[in-house]
């Protein structure tokens, strides 16, 4: 089971909600590649996506009202 640190994911953005909204996000582009592909994904999307999340391969885009609130 794939159980990330919250913590160090959360480095990556200041919302919890981005979060979950940019993986969903990632995770649906990567799914409609493979289908386009013809590509059997052996890992699960959602799993590929935080992977990309995590390694800095994904950029989370945050509304500004959230970036602004790191900045105060």
């Amino acid at each position: 089971m794939f159980n990330p640190d919250l913590k160090n994911v959360l480095n990556k953005c200041n919302s919890r909600y981005s979060l979950v909204v940019a993986t969903a996000k990632r995770a649906r582009e990567i799914r409609e590649e493979a289908v386009k592909n013809e590509v059997l994904l052996d890992v699960k999307s959602v799993s590929t996506a935080m992977d990309e999340i995590i390694d800095g391969k994904y950029v989370v885009d945050e509304p500004d009202e959230i970036k602004s609130k790191d900045n105060d």
